[in-house]
């Protein structure tokens, strides 16, 4: 299998230091970056699979480093995951605003951060490897047939559910915007009401008992699912 590549973004050499030397023990490559202005450059250099990357930094923060590194063609798909002290919600809404996949207040400690890297990174795999059929834990979605699975029990879906579901569980940790769901699962030309999103979604929680579709108010949703 193909080592996966992480950068980490950070102005502390010891958070650094201690993150690299976990990552590479885990069997990661990884490069760092100290501001935003060199993280970019290294990015586009070694194109990482993850970045983790800090919200205070000198020169460029990490919220227009974000922003700039969405723009760039070659990132798109790159797991962008915030790792900053700063835990007040602005902030958080601000990071998944800018372009995040996820938002991780830096307390956590280097074993279960290197957890959550090693399922974001194994979540993204599973998906990338087919284009047709997700395996999510025990949730299986089957776009041949529109069928749906969760712990063995099987759902035929109304046609928008299953869109809506498909897409979430396409990029998992992604948080999706209302608009964009609107575009994806409904198109431009079709208008529906604002609380449309909410009752599929409320829908789809009810029929596959899923509590990790969550809820980013203000924003959209995401799907977590824990293995």
């Amino acid at each position: 299998m193909k080592q996966k590549k992480i950068l980490l973004i950070d102005d502390e050499p010891d958070i650094l230091e201690i993150l690299s030397y976990n990552l590479e023990k885990e069997g990661y490559e990884v490069a760092t970056a100290t501001n935003g202005n060199e993280g970019i450059e290294k990015a586009k250099e070694m194109l990482p699979d993850l970045i983790l990357l800090d919200v205070m930094m000198p020169e460029k923060d990490g919220i227009e480093t974000c922003q700039e590194m969405r723009k760039i063609k070659e990132l798109q798909k790159t797991l962008i995951v915030f790792l900053s002290a700063r835990s007040e919600e602005f902030s958080q809404l601000a990071g998944f605003q800018a372009g995040a996949n996820d938002y991780i207040v830096k307390i956590i400690k280097p074993k279960v951060l290197i957890s959550k890297v090693n399922a974001l990174l194994r979540l993204t795999s599973q998906v990338s490897n087919s284009s047709q059929n997700i395996e999510l834990g025990d949730l299986i979605i089957n776009k041949d047939n529109f069928c749906v699975s969760k712990g063995g029990q099987q759902f035929m879906l109304p046609k928008k559910e299953f869109n809506l579901l498909y897409l979430l569980a396409s990029n998992t940790e992604k948080v999706f915007k209302r608009d964009e769901i609107l575009e994806k699962v409904w198109g431009n030309d079709v208008i529906v009401g604002e609380r449309t999103i909410d009752v599929h979604i409320r829908r789809l929680r009810e029929k596959l008992g899923i509590d990790t579709i969550q809820t980013l108010k203000g924003i959209g949703y995401k799907l977590v699912v824990y293995i």
